[in-house]
């Protein structure tokens, strides 16, 4: 069966184009979004936690269409794109009246999952503040935490899809290509760590990860219905040394190569990073591995 396209690593045959033809021929009516639910049913194209892959789907029906392959109905309606229009998070105040005390002065600590919370909008003034990178909207899945002592707010940690292409990382668990694409999912990025600058306590910054890594996956499992078997995260050597990390048993993987995702040469385009990891199961490399 001769293939006429790929897409997000599926194969499109001559047979699942005949199929989509005919899917659309028998529901004249249907929009695009009603199409694409249609086939993710059919073709049993789900995400981990049971949700229909509707959006990858219809950009594969889109694609098909732009090849001349199939004929979409005529857009019905454009959505606002809520990532280019979004309003910048609202300022919050806090008590920021200086801490300085010992770790075991400020226990118990809260680790508080809060995306899909009220209290999502605090976090996301806190970084906007008081991170040097400021807030950027996460796109796929991602999960936020504000740590609380005795209900006042001392850090942020904010966790992500991980990058697809990470070379040191990459040969650090020794994966094939083919199953890098299928477990990438299984992975899980800390885009921001925020420790609130008037907050002096000893060691906070190492333990709060150590407590992390025994919640993420677990949390990510009831949002996202699958586990993490592996974390990483970018250290600007320009800035900082990654103590933290390294204190909390982090791995050195290696340096990045300068190069985004889309780079079109060789030529780094960015600053280097270095790439620290950490596994969450002794097993990773075998789940990680699998094809």
């Amino acid at each position: 069966m001769e293939v006429k396209l790929k897409y997000r690593q599926r194969v499109v045959t001559e047979r699942d184009v005949a199929f989509i033809r005919a899917l659309i021929a028998a529901h004249p009516q249907a929009s695009r979004r009603a199409l694409s639910q249609q086939l993710c049913t059919a073709w049993n194209w789900v995400q981990a936690n049971g949700a229909l892959r509707d959006m990858v789907c219809r950009g594969l029906m889109l694609q098909l269409h732009r090849a001349g392959l199939i004929e979409l109905p005529p857009v019905r309606y454009l959505p606002p794109n809520p990532l280019a229009e979004r309003s910048p998070p609202v300022v919050i105040g806090i008590d920021t009246r200086g801490l300085q005390a010992s770790l075991a002065a400020i226990q118990p600590l809260e680790l508080r999952q809060v995306r899909r919370t009220p209290d999502e909008a605090l976090f996301n003034s806190l970084l906007t503040q008081y991170h040097y990178l400021g807030y950027t909207q996460p796109v796929g899945e991602h999960l936020k935490y504000l740590v609380l002592a005795q209900g006042r707010p001392l850090a942020c940690l904010a966790w992500s899809s991980a990058a697809r292409h990470l070379g040191s990382r990459d040969r650090f668990i020794g994966w094939s290509v083919a199953a890098r694409r299928k477990n990438i999912h299984l992975l899980a990025y800390n885009t921001r760590f925020l420790i609130l600058p008037w907050v002096k306590v000893a060691h906070l910054a190492s333990h709060l990860l150590g407590r992390m890594v025994r919640v993420l996956s677990g949390d990510w499992e009831r949002f996202y219905g699958h586990p993490l078997y592996f974390v990483e995260t970018f250290i600007d050597p320009q800035r900082f040394r990654g103590t933290c990390y390294l204190a909390a048993n982090w791995i050195r993987l290696g340096p990045t190569t300068g190069r985004g995702k889309d780079a079109p040469t060789w030529t780094p385009n960015r600053s280097l990073k270095e790439v620290l990891g950490y596994p969450l199961r002794s097993d990773f490399r075998q789940q990680l591995c699998e094809r």
